[in-house]
């Protein structure tokens, strides 16, 4: 079963970090990437550009709302996510506790639901 793994944490940090720093900030990630596909559980994952770069859609009455940014302004946004293959809701979560977001943030684990 496939399950997303939905990192929300505060991009403060490397945002304001030197190269160096967003180097040694990334390499647990890649060591995490590596186990993942060592294991045949990597689906997918990618990291996600600053809330600042959002645009948020929603339609009301037949109208089209567009607004830039973040909808809500909170301190831990999604900063990325991942899709793994995982026997059941414990194996993912597993993985989730794995993830080095789960260190300084949020890790939401959901399960997915196959459109076909």
């Amino acid at each position: 079963m496939q399950y997303m793994l939905l990192i929300h944490t505060d991009d403060t940090p490397f945002r304001t970090a030197t190269d160096e720093q967003r180097a040694q900030m990334s390499a647990p990630y890649a060591a995490y990437n590596e186990a993942l596909i060592k294991a045949g559980a990597m689906v997918s994952g990618e990291r996600l550009r600053p809330a600042s770069a959002s645009t948020t859609v929603k339609v009301r009455d037949d109208r089209t709302e567009v607004l830039d940014g973040p909808f809500a302004d909170t301190k831990e946004q999604l900063a990325g996510f991942y899709i793994v293959e995982a026997d059941d809701m414990d194996g993912a979560i597993k993985w989730a506790a794995r993830c080095p977001g789960a260190a300084h943030g949020t890790v939401e684990v959901r399960p997915i639901w196959p459109m076909r």
